[in-house]
C-alpha cells in the first residue's frame, strides 16, 4: 500500500493515509511516554532518585527523599515505574514522584 492511499480508521471514523496509521501504531507499539516530576522521560535501566518520602505499604519502611533506585522498569501504564529497593521486593512508584538521576 502506497504512502498516498487513505483507508478508512474504524477507531476514529476518519480516513487517513496509510503512512499515518502506520506511524500511530508504531507509537502505539512503543508503550506510553513515562514522564518524572520534573517532565524528563524516563526509559528502562534508569536511575530515579524520590523527591518526596513515602511510606511503603506493607513493608514498614520510609523511603526518604533523595533516596536513589537503580533500574527501573517500565509498566504499561504511564504514570508506574516497577523497581528493586533493599528488602522490598515488587516495589512499584509512580513516575511523579521521582526525578531522573
Amino acid at each position: 500500500m502506497a504512502d498516498d492511499d487513505y483507508v478508512y480508521d474504524e477507531a476514529s471514523g476518519e480516513w487517513l493515509s496509510a503512512g499515518d496509521i502506520a506511524a500511530r501504531d508504531a507509537a502505539d507499539a512503543a508503550g506510553p511516554a513515562v514522564r518524572d516530576a520534573v517532565g524528563n522521560l524516563l526509559s528502562d535501566g534508569d536511575s530515579v532518585v524520590l523527591v518526596k518520602d513515602l511510606t511503603v505499604k506493607g513493608a514498614g519502611q520510609t523511603l526518604k527523599v533523595g533516596t536513589v533506585i537503580k533500574s527501573i522498569r517500565l509498566t504499561g501504564d504511564a504514570q508506574e515505574i516497577d523497581c528493586r529497593h533493599e528488602g522490598i521486593k515488587g516495589l512499584v512508584l509512580r513516575a511523579e514522584f521521582v526525578r531522573k538521576r
